[in-house]
């Protein structure tokens, strides 16, 4: 288990206090095969406002789901995201070798007056996944 603490500074001076816990980490999985990711916050994700991203060496990180559920542009569907409140998962199904890579979770943790905060995990909330051949 990995955590990481995050504070969040918004304009109107308040300060929101934050944690991401993804599970498990490592990953290995087989190609064909399925992997599930957790990502546990606290305190509850506002509007289920919680992101999935891939990371790979030397690249940006890539969103992959978004608003918990929804499938990012260009993401094939073996990506899939679920949850909401506290739990939330990413699901890959049928795993090919391109998807070897670093996940996140990222949670915007403020209403939607407020102006938009990113809460990412850093290299100590990450789960890498591996592809067994």
């Amino acid at each position: 288990m990995s955590v990481v603490s995050v504070f969040l500074f918004p304009s109107s001076g308040a300060t929101f206090a934050a944690v991401l816990i993804q599970t498990p980490s490592p990953v290995s999985v087989a190609v064909g095969g399925k992997v599930t990711i957790n990502c546990q916050s606290s305190p509850s994700v506002y509007s289920n406002y919680l992101s999935w991203f891939q990371k790979k060496p030397g690249q940006p990180p890539k969103l992959l789901i978004y608003e918990a559920s929804k499938l990012a542009s260009g993401v094939p569907p073996r990506f899939s995201g679920s949850g909401s409140g506290t739990q939330f998962t990413l699901t890959i199904s049928g795993v090919q070798c391109d998807d070897a890579a670093t996940y996140y979770c990222g949670a915007r943790m403020t209403p939607l007056r407020l102006p938009p905060f990113l809460l990412l995990g850093t290299s100590s909330s990450d789960v890498t996944m591996t592809i067994m051949f």
